[in-house]
């Protein structure tokens, strides 16, 4: 390290108290930050597990859907026309709607229920207990072992339950990629058991699920399927409509992005003032380096590497601060949705390098102003 970094170092850790502000500000900022980033980035991925867990390629849905839990039923005929497009490899429909089961200890609660397609139950979640055939017996059901498990009574294969009073039958636990957003447990079972046990409408194919022979067949269906009236999305562009609908036609994406600039705010303001007191207290230290011949880029130097030391240890800190939060959280509250991705990492490290560079501004113009004559004189 140069003798001017190393200066700079020993001015800035032997203030402890000016440090541990400086630290406990950023850290604290960081923190929030990333806190408030991971859990709209937890609330956007549980928002759109229906698409992650069923996997297929090609979503066709009424245009007037927005997000997967609020489906429009279509009419049976576009099922049919959307076989027949040439590219498409197969379709089937599948069934989303909400059912109030009775438990076996008489409680009940509300649950989501999936209906597969009879003939390939296409779109099946991996099981972890039981057999995928059984689903075929009469009153199968298929748990979802996700977050939401336990409010089902953490059944074993064989319990029962009554749904409209049909008698249910847990045939098989299940493991998937997401949990749902709203708190519901899940079920799986075929799409005539489904219509069979809950009320539906004339309609009653909340989606169509759609399988191309080739990805460059696509296009050409997406299109065949929006001359009848429809709309087709791939996977992962209906994952996109439905974050967008989360972030700007719902409060959340306004409330985090308040919070965010809140923790900004925060942070750059403790930091700020901490770093600018720092200077000047230690400004006849400077202005001695200046007169025994540090030049102003020496000093500028010493300055941003205090201001980048500081910011760099209080995101570190900050982020595994979040970090055993989040994990913390999650031992005990199973609902609980934040999850830190790269995006949230990158994110707050820009916010971090904007508060060092703003700190260390108004530290800059004041040491390059100073005037070694201005120290000795006193």
């Amino acid at each position: 390290m140069p003798g001017t970094l190393r200066i700079a170092y020993k001015l800035l850790v032997n203030d402890r108290a000016k440090y541990g502000a400086l630290l406990v500000g950023i850290t604290f900022a960081v923190f929030l930050m990333i806190e408030m980033t991971s859990l709209f980035s937890g609330v956007l991925a549980r928002s759109s597990a229906t698409v992650r867990n069923i996997g297929a390629s090609i979503w066709v849905m009424d245009p007037a859907v927005q997000t997967v839990a609020n489906s429009i039923p279509l009419p049976d005929y576009v099922l049919d026309e959307v076989r027949s497009i040439p590219g498409v490899a197969f379709a089937v429909p599948l069934y989303s709607g909400s059912a109030l089961l009775k438990l076996s200890d008489g409680t009940y609660q509300a649950a989501n229920v999936m209906g597969l397609d009879d003939t390939s139950l296409f779109g099946r979640p991996a099981l972890t207990e039981g057999k995928i055939e059984d689903v075929f017996a009469e009153n199968g059901f298929i748990a979802v072992k996700d977050s939401e498990f336990y409010k089902l009574g953490n059944p074993r294969i064989g319990a029962e339950f009554e749904l409209n009073d049909n008698r249910g039958v847990i045939v098989g636990i299940a493991k998937v990629a997401s949990s749902g957003l709203f708190g519901v447990p899940t079920l799986y079972t075929t799409y005539s058991r489904a219509l069979q046990y809950i009320p539906s409408l004339r309609f009653t194919s909340s989606y169509l699920l759609v399988e191309p022979k080739s990805p460059a067949d696509i296009a050409a269906i997406k299109a065949r399927v929006k001359e009848i009236g429809y709309l087709a999305l791939t996977k992962d562009e209906f994952i996109a409509q439905i974050s967008n609908f989360y972030k700007f036609h719902t409060g959340i994406g306004t409330n985090m992005l308040i919070m965010t600039a809140i923790s900004f705010i925060i942070g750059l303001s403790i930091s700020g003032q901490t770093f600018y007191t720092f200077i000047i207290e230690n400004i006849e230290k400077f202005g001695a380096l200046k007169a025994i011949g540090a030049k102003g880029r020496d000093l500028v130097l010493m300055i941003l590497f205090q201001a980048g030391f500081v910011s760099l240890t209080g995101f570190g800190l900050g982020v595994g601060l979040c970090a055993l939060a989040i994990w913390t959280a999650r031992l005990y509250l199973p609902d609980y949705a934040a999850i830190i991705t790269g995006l949230n990492l990158v994110l707050a490290f820009l916010m971090v390098l904007i508060i060092a560079g703003a700190s260390s501004y108004f530290g800059v113009r004041k040491v390059l102003t100073i005037e070694p004559f201005d120290i000795f004189r006193g």
